[in-house]
């Protein structure tokens, strides 16, 4: 039959849709202005006054009634399944799921990890983005370097998630390596190469990155005593979380640091990557940084290409080096662009699923909580606690996107 033809389904698909749309705002124009409201007889002018008051509304019901559809009922019916136990056929049991969830020492494992990739994935990616975007316009190839950065956006995150899944690949001591990893690990069996390597280099990283964290998290804290600031009383709680988050990274890059010369390596003896707890979460995050850190680029490269070129021309006879242009001239005029892109990227981290559920399942402490309310709904089929994960992970989401809109109309004023 040709209605079994893919291509034959996709044409009257369109066909359907398209003139389904026609025919609903040609037909509902012609009642409202033939049938309910007629531009004739006595009450002619208010007539026509109120079918233009109602017209908009017809052009925005099949958006309405599409949101309402896919995403207002979704919403409200989540709240009610997570109010409910299946068990019970559906009786009502109140926050006994959310009280089964909270005890359930996969869902904390699950917050702690969201909780760190909040932290990291952001950070990173908006730090990355910033440097790329920075260093990029100084050379003569940045357009081509800053599509390569931004090619993995292309990429789905199962796409990339595969790749990495190479990467981190491990085979038996006496086979060939096929996952780059291990196959550089096993190059390094101590000496000059190891310590530079797997010592001073990690070294700078976390103290650069201990750096960065410091200098963002003052600007975040600064802003409760700083005159001139917005003292909004939500913002302080996104103030002292980012201070108090700051703090907690850099202790956790100073320990780190204290690790990584002390740890005994295990020179010649290739590792599962992505059983080793802790390290293995950083390792999953590697693949969304290095995804993320493109779109980061691309906005912030705008927002610096922005920047009045007064200001830095100002500096520079001022006697300003190049550290001080970018860090007090430069990222200050840019904030605004920062917190945007952070609080996007804070998003996509707080509903990562397809990286988890593709490299590790949430297996080996890596679990998250979209991971765990997949594994809720669809292999454990407790609709109850699924959708009281799903509530959860919507009342996280829930503030970031009021920031967001909060911001996008300051910037519209």
């Amino acid at each position: 039959m040709l209605t079994e033809n893919p291509a034959v389904l996709g044409l009257l698909t369109i066909v359907i849709g398209v003139g389904g749309c026609l025919g609903y705002f040609y037909f509902s124009n012609l009642i409202l202005d033939k049938l309910i409201f007629p531009a004739s007889g006595p009450k002619a002018g208010s007539n026509i006054n109120r079918a233009n008051m109602v017209r908009p509304w017809l052009f925005l019901f099949p958006a309405i009634f599409a949101l309402t559809l896919y995403l207002a009922y979704p919403v409200f019916e989540t709240l009610r399944l997570s109010l409910t136990d299946r068990d019970q056929g559906g009786a009502f049991v109140g926050l006994a799921n959310y009280h089964q969830m909270m005890a359930e020492p996969k869902f904390w494992e699950a917050v702690q990890n969201n909780l760190l990739w909040l932290i990291v994935v952001p950070a990173a990616s908006t730090a990355f983005g910033l440097l790329v975007a920075q260093l990029t316009d100084r050379i003569k190839w940045g357009n081509l370097a800053k599509s390569l950065i931004f090619m993995p956006m292309a990429i789905s995150f199962v796409g990339a998630s595969v790749i990495f899944k190479l990467i981190y690949d491990t085979r038996p001591a006496d086979q060939n390596q096929i996952g780059v990893l291990n196959a550089v690990w096993l190059r390094f069996d101590g000496g000059i190469g190891s310590v530079l390597f797997l010592q001073v280099l990690p070294s700078l990283v976390l103290l650069a990155f201990a750096g960065i964290v410091a200098y963002v998290a003052w600007i975040f804290a600064r802003g409760i005593v700083a005159k001139g600031e917005d003292k909004s009383v939500w913002l302080l709680p996104l103030r002292l979380f980012v201070a108090v988050a700051g703090l907690w990274l850099i202790w956790t890059s100073l320990s780190s640091l204290l690790g990584v010369w002390t740890t005994q390596l295990p020179y010649g003896e290739p590792q599962t990557w992505l059983t080793i707890p802790l390290w293995n979460s950083f390792l999953l995050m590697v693949v969304l940084i290095w995804i993320q850190t493109g779109f980061a680029m691309v906005i912030l490269s705008a927002a610096l290409r922005g920047i009045p070129e007064e200001t830095v021309e100002a500096a520079i006879i001022d006697g300003a080096n190049p550290f001080q242009i970018f860090f007090k001239i430069k990222v200050p005029q840019i904030m605004g662009t920062i917190v945007v892109v952070w609080t996007t990227i804070t998003l996509t981290v707080l509903k990562v699923f397809d990286i988890v559920f593709a490299m590790t399942n949430g297996q080996w402490e890596t679990q998250v909580l979209a991971n765990y309310m997949y594994d809720k709904l669809f292999r454990a089929n407790d609709w109850g606690v699924g959708s009281a994960s799903a509530i959860i992970i919507m009342v996280l989401v829930t503030p970031i996107l009021v920031w967001n809109v909060y911001n996008a109309r300051k910037e519209m004023k």
